[in-house]
């Protein structure tokens, strides 16, 4: 079977590695390279803290498990790390962090209370501010090096016989006999199945094949796709985990650099218009980052980069074929970078068998079908401790 994966993000790359493991051809075509898009602008943290939905839930603690069985068998430097994840929170949010830890440990996911001090030795080189009231440890969430899992993942599909081509798709056929991909320079590749995973692009592309997939698509000023993240280069620190602040997020990069997230300054952030190094919301960045440095120092050197998210309208992932005589197999989902390994295999064993997995039927695409646009759509800003 050949099989043309539409978009080398972490999705598109994960499932092309399955199918070829799994002995098809595979063809992943990009316009701009592999992870150009949404994964190299993600804070890349594995988890299933905020998942309400239970078979959401069920999905996300998948992709979890799945990501420690992938690590062995990925060639390159270490790129998934099982670091476990804290949650600080102050008066004005303790009471939410204490339902959430109440919730999930209804359910079985680990999460203990701890002491300011065990944060400290958790956390590494941060100190916990004095208005911090509680503070919960989640031992088996994680996050990622999105860069270095990308490379992992596309040199284990190619040594498994997957090609990478780079070119636009402007067009998908999708017919009885198979599929047919025609690029901007006209030429036409066809196949006998074609994975739409070309993130925020994916509800255009899937449109000119008469494929409704609803998604959130406004990237204006504070819309709901859009992002900010810092990546501080200094000072270096020895951090050791995912470290969620009532004003901050923060997970390990490599070379002791730090990945910054500050949910509430999105609503302020403009693509067309970006911040600069020197503006309001990279001293906001720097400074609450000071705030939480062990010891005063120069202030810390910080680039900026503006994500746009890949938004299923009612904010769940989609996976799956659009209709019993589609050829083209979509998969888009917000929560990539948690769900890369585990979509990527459950949707490579049902382009190859025909078999449905039983985690992902309620995500089809066709539980659009009919549905008004209103009743699909949910709110997906994230501004809350906890919360992506």
């Amino acid at each position: 079977m050949k099989v043309i994966v539409i978009g080398a993000g972490v999705l598109g790359v994960s499932v092309a590695r399955q199918l070829a493991v799994g002995g098809e051809e595979v063809l992943l075509v990009d316009q701009s390279g592999a992870g150009t898009g949404t994964t190299a602008t993600t804070f890349a943290w594995t988890n299933s803290s905020r998942k309400h939905d239970p078979d959401y839930h069920r999905l996300n603690l998948a992709g979890m498990q799945e990501h420690a069985r992938l690590a062995g068998q990925l060639p390159g430097a270490q790129s998934y790390f099982p670091s476990g994840a804290l949650q600080w929170a102050d008066s004005a949010n303790e009471e939410w962090l204490a339902d959430n830890v109440a919730r999930l440990q209804s359910l079985g996911y680990p999460a203990r209370w701890i002491t300011p001090a065990e944060a400290t030795r958790i956390a590494g080189d941060l100190r916990v501010p004095g208005t911090i009231t509680s503070c919960a440890h989640f031992p088996s969430e994680g996050y990622v090096l999105p860069e270095l899992f990308m490379a992992n993942l596309l040199a284990d599909a190619e040594q498994h016989g997957a090609r990478l081509a780079f070119g636009e798709v402007v067009a998908i056929h999708d017919r009885a006999d198979g599929v047919s991909v025609t690029l901007a320079g006209g030429e036409v590749v066809k196949g006998d199945r074609a994975v739409l995973a070309a993130g925020r692009w994916t509800r255009q592309l899937a449109a000119g094949a008469g494929i409704d997939i609803p998604m959130v698509t406004d990237t204006g000023r504070g819309s709901q796709p859009v992002g900010l993240l810092g990546y501080a280069r200094t000072p270096a620190l020895d951090l050791r985990c995912v470290i969620h602040t009532p004003g901050l997020n923060l997970r390990p990069a490599t070379g002791g650099q730090t990945v910054l997230q500050a949910l509430d300054l999105n609503r302020d952030v403009d693509p067309a218009n970006p911040p600069s190094a020197g503006g309001t919301l990279a001293r906001t960045l720097a400074e609450r980052f000071s705030a939480l440095l062990p010891e005063p120092g120069p202030a810390p050197e910080i680039d900026l980069r503006i994500g746009i998210r890949s938004l299923p309208a009612d904010g769940h992932s989609i996976a799956g074929y659009a209709s019993d005589r589609s050829r083209v197999y979509c998969l888009v989902s917000h929560s990539g970078i948690t769900l890369a390994p585990i979509l990527g295999r459950l949707a490579a064993g049902e382009i190859t068998t025909d078999q449905e997995q039983d985690l992902l039927r309620p995500f089809r695409p066709t539980r659009f079908t009919g549905a008004q646009r209103a009743a699909t759509e949910a709110d997906q800003r994230a501004t809350a401790l906890g919360e992506q």
